[in-house]
């Protein structure tokens, strides 16, 4: 559980991840201390199939940063990981990142300044000046997350890179953003934005290093075709009026 005194809970959502995960939390853990964040890790082990949740239980008992996992079984999707971990964060500020740290910890003090000033959403880019992709993916699945991010700009929400997972959200806007979430899948990051936009809270990007990591769980062909319905499931929840409802009527 985290420190009433947190100021930062990080959000890691899993599946599969017993390999690589050991190495990524230990990053944290270094991280943590150097900066003397007061963190806490919150993993959600979304239906894995190997021994994610016992690999970080097991390592936690090693590690300076208070860490816990939560169990969600059977898989549902890395929107639905996300949602469950943020809902249930209780540092000051709340850290969504990915298991395979491709935006380094080290990146953390370029998104900080801005949220510990009470910028609400801070969210790193792979598509600003200053930014760096170090090790690219495969080209088509480059070109699809292109793709997926300029429609989500004409169609949703303007952002220069959507699907960079690394945000920083105030816990009160993380709240408020996620208890309304609706998609599980991977297009949940451009709900997510296009919510904070409707709520009225601020969206600052700030350019990061990034790296492809070997491991990917996205499954080309289906993923994209439910990130494409997912962008018109927001359209019509939208125009529906479901989003104007009280999350509890939903």
């Amino acid at each position: 559980m985290a420190s009433p005194t947190s100021e930062l809970t990080i959000v890691i959502p899993a599946y599969d991840e017993s390999r690589r995960i050991e190495a990524r939390l230990r990053e944290i853990d270094a991280y943590v201390a150097s900066e003397r964040w007061a963190a806490d890790v919150l993993v959600v082990d979304d239906g894995s199939t190997d021994d994610t949740a016992g690999v970080v239980e097991r390592l936690a008992r090693d590690l300076a940063v208070p860490v816990a996992v939560v169990r969600s079984q059977p898989n549902q999707g890395k929107g639905y990981a996300v949602r469950t971990g943020v809902l249930r964060a209780e540092g000051r500020l709340v850290l969504v990142t990915d298991a395979d740290l491709s935006t380094p910890m080290t990146e953390l003090s370029k998104l900080a300044p801005a949220a510990r000033d009470g910028v609400p959403v801070v969210i790193g880019s792979r598509h600003m000046e200053g930014s760096a992709v170090e090790v690219h993916q495969p080209r088509l699945r480059e070109a699809m997350g292109e793709v997926f991010t300029t429609l989500t700009s004409l169609l949703v929400v303007r952002v220069s890179d959507v699907t960079c997972g690394f945000k920083v959200f105030t816990r009160e806007a993380a709240r408020d953003i996620f208890s309304r979430v609706t998609l599980s899948d991977w297009s949940y990051d451009a709900e997510a934005l296009f919510l904070a936009r409707r709520l009225g809270y601020e969206i600052r990007e700030v350019p990061v290093r990034w790296r492809d990591a070997p491991g990917t769980k996205v499954r080309r062909t289906r993923d994209a075709v439910a990130s494409l319905v997912g962008l018109g499931r927001i359209l019509v929840n939208a125009a529906t009026g479901r989003y104007d409802r009280a999350p509890a009527e939903r």
